[in-house]
Parts: C-alpha cells; sequence; structure tokens
C-alpha cells in the first residue's frame, strides 16, 4: 500500500449507522445501507447517489434484484417497483435479534449473521442461505456479528464479533459447512472494535475498526501488514470496487458521536474511497 492514500469522502449522506457496502460489477455502481436511518444508497460512477427508504432496518445486501438481512428476518428487495418481502425469518422467537452483516462466498451461498440490537447478549448467529432457500445455522454464540470475507479460493471464511475484539476463521467446504474455528486475530485496547471487513486478490482482509479511526490490512495467517487512517472515528465497512476493483471503499457512522467528537468529525457518517494500491476480488451474486 502507498504511504497513507488520501482518503476522500466521495457521498457526504450523513449516515446515522453506514454500512454494508456492496460493489455490482454489471451497474458499475456501489450500494451500502443506512442501518438506523432505514436507507439504503446507491453511488454511480459520475458520483450521483440515489437512496431508498426502506420499511425496514437493513443491515446487508447482496445482488439478485437484492437479498437483505433485516431486523425482521431475510427479503427480496426489488429496488424499481420498491418491494421488499421478507420471505424468512429464523429468529421469530427472538425480537430483540436482528441481522446485521452479510455476504456472498465463491459459491453464491449468502451467509449472514445476526445479534441482539442492544449489543449485550451473546444471542447472535451466523447463518447460511442455500441457493434453493434453505436456511442453516452454521454458528452461534456472538455479540455482534460483522464480516463475513472469504478467502480468494473459497476455502477459508473470516467472521469478526466486534464486541470481543475478536476475527474468528473458518475451514469452508464445496458443501458450505464451515469447520475448525478458532481465532486468528485477538485485539487489545486502543485498537478499536473489528467491524465489517473484505478480501483482496492476494487473500488479504481489510477490516474496518470502530473507534479505531483506520482500515487495517492483515496477511492471511493474521499479520498486520497496513493500517490506513481515516477522518473518521467510526468507520463500519469496506469494499473494492471501480473498473480494475482498485478503489477500497469505506462506509462509516455518526451514531452516539457528541460534542467535540462531532463537530471535529463533520463527514461522519459518508462514504470514503481510497486508492491502496492492491485489487479486490469481483463479489459474486446470491446463485438463487
Amino acid at each position: 500500500m502507498p504511504d497513507q492514500p488520501q482518503v476522500e469522502c466521495v457521498a457526504d449522506v450523513k449516515a446515522i449507522l453506514g454500512e454494508g457496502p456492496i460493489w455490482v460489477t454489471g451497474e458499475a455502481a456501489l450500494y451500502w445501507v443506512d442501518i438506523n436511518g432505514s436507507k439504503i444508497f446507491r453511488l454511480a460512477e459520475d458520483r450521483t447517489v440515489r437512496s431508498w427508504d426502506t420499511p425496514m432496518r437493513i443491515g446487508s445486501l447482496v445482488p439478485r434484484g437484492f437479498v437483505a438481512g433485516t431486523n425482521q428476518g431475510l427479503a427480496f428487495i426489488d429496488l424499481d417497483t420498491e418491494r421488499f418481502d421478507i420471505f424468512a425469518n429464523p429468529e421469530a422467537q427472538l425480537p430483540n435479534n436482528r441481522f446485521n452483516d452479510g455476504k456472498v462466498d465463491r459459491q453464491g451461498r449468502f451467509w449472514a449473521g445476526t445479534m441482539d440490537n442492544l449489543e449485550r447478549q451473546a444471542s447472535g448467529t451466523l447463518y447460511r442461505l442455500d441457493p434453493e432457500g434453505t436456511v442453516a445455522a452454521s454458528d452461534t454464540g456472538y455479540r455482534v456479528t460483522n464480516g463475513p470475507a472469504f478467502s480468494p479460493d473459497g476455502r477459508r471464511l473470516y467472521e469478526n464479533d466486534s464486541a470481543r475484539q475478536v476475527t474468528y476463521v473458518f475451514d469452508l467446504d464445496d458443501a458450505g459447512q464451515a469447520t475448525n474455528r478458532r481465532e486468528l486475530i485477538r485485539y487489545g485496547q486502543g485498537d478499536g472494535y473489528p467491524d465489517g471487513m473484505t478480501a483482496d486478490a492476494e487473500g488479504c482482509l481489510w477490516i474496518a475498526f470502530w473507534d479505531g479511526w483506520c482500515v487495517r490490512r492483515f496477511s492471511p495467517d493474521g499479520e498486520r501488514l497496513a493500517e490506513l487512517r481515516t477522518p473518521m472515528q467510526r468507520p463500519t465497512s469496506c469494499m473494492f470496487g471501480g473498473e480494475d476493483l482498485k478503489t477500497l471503499y469505506i462506509t462509516s457512522a455518526r451514531r452516539d458521536l457528541k460534542g467535540t467528537d462531532f463537530a471535529s468529525q463533520p463527514l461522519a457518517g459518508g462514504l470514503f474511497a481510497a486508492d491502496v494500491g492492491v485489487s479486490g476480488i469481483a463479489e459474486l451474486p446470491f446463485a438463487g
């Protein structure tokens, strides 16, 4: 990575809790959400921004039309007709839980995690949605699920528990079974909280750190390789996009920023971009 690339605000949308960036190659556009503000945003190549109000809180969305994890369950979304249709709710018995971050793996399966909306109980579960529509619980006991990310060959799955300041890695087989969970990285005081993440073409992880003022790059073995400082305290997630997939887009939040913290970050809640000198991996649509 070049020495501290410029981090530029490309969409000053003032999201309360900006999250879930996803690059849609066929449109050459980036989509992301404001979870607490109940919005979906789209940034086009010419940097025009469009937004949609949503009838539920969306934690993540992936193309296929769109499939989304929400506070009401899993939904199909058609933005052209502005339809939001819940098709599964595996946690109907947990009204205080909601879906948070989610991504599609290299086989076209959608992985999304749930969490206690108050961030107190370890009631979160990582789910896998298969193309035929089956929803399966893969791992549980999370306080705040974030990620996931996948290695270029699809054989590794990474997931964060932000509240516990840990990044896990799993072995992932062709059938979608995530096994052998182990700690890849454990963070400490002053590091911030590992939030959303993505993998680059070299197999390294880029992780946004809530209250860390940065996005960090780690090797597949968990070695810290680089740190990209950000002008906002709460970067929330990141995703490669652009024509050559070399632009790292970074979402952010202004939730709970007050007083001088708020005044010193006028662009908090915006979407940012930086050229970090490596390429990402094209995201696949959900295969269902």
